[in-house]
């Protein structure tokens, strides 16, 4: 599917919200303090309000305020945590391409959603039209999940799986993030936003045809 046949996808200088949110507002011109404020963030989601501000050399006042417009202006979609996928039972991961009818997005993207393990996608240009990860118990469940739920897909023309032997996560460094400490507020708006997911990034794939 090329670019320009993209015909359902968002209208120009509309931002898409989550389901059910009110609409977003145009995205504006961060500083370099909220740019500072939202890698702590990135490094330390339970960040106290007290901490960010030190780190950034403002109030705790003017700190608030600026991550609760972070999260208003839709820059931080959510606070979550990060899951080491093998050890949490599932050891088999995978990035799959499909091809897909061209402007079936929307459908397709609801129906991806619903899939057990699912965990980013996107629409993209090239060679295929979307890029999916996906966690599993095993290869077995991994083969089912393509060969029984996404080929039975009307939408879906062809697919191709990428094993994935390792990842390094390069946005967010390893850490050691302790426990909240007992005098820290919670960061506001600390919600699950929908649609919100974290991707593993560089990761070393073999590609296989399913």
């Amino acid at each position: 599917m090329r670019p320009e046949q993209m015909a359902d996808g968002p209208e120009k200088g509309v931002v898409p919200a989550p389901t059910g949110a009110r609409p977003l507002p145009p995205p504006r011109v961060l500083d370099a303090i909220d740019q500072d404020i939202l890698g702590m963030l990135q490094k330390d989601g339970r960040a106290s309000i007290r901490s960010v501000a030190e780190r950034v050399h403002v109030s705790r006042a003017n700190a608030y305020a600026r991550i609760n417009r972070l999260i208003e202006d839709g820059v931080i979609r959510g606070f979550g945590a990060r899951i080491d996928h093998e050890r949490a039972g599932q050891g088999t991961s995978a990035y799959i391409t499909l091809k897909i009818v061209q402007n079936s997005w929307r459908t397709v993207r609801e129906q991806l959603r619903a899939l057990p393990g699912a965990s980013h996608l996107a629409l993209v240009g090239g060679d295929f039209d979307v890029l999916m990860l996906v966690h599993a118990p095993d290869n077995r469940a991994l083969r089912e999940l393509v060969l029984t739920r996404l080929h039975s897909m009307p939408e879906v023309l062809s697919t191709r799986t990428l094993l994935v032997f390792e990842v390094e996560d390069i946005e967010i460094p390893d850490g050691t993030d302790g426990p909240r400490r007992a005098d820290a507020p919670d960061v506001p708006g600390s919600r699950e936003v929908p649609g919100s997911r974290s991707v593993p990034g560089n990761a070393g794939a073999a590609g296989s045809p399913v």
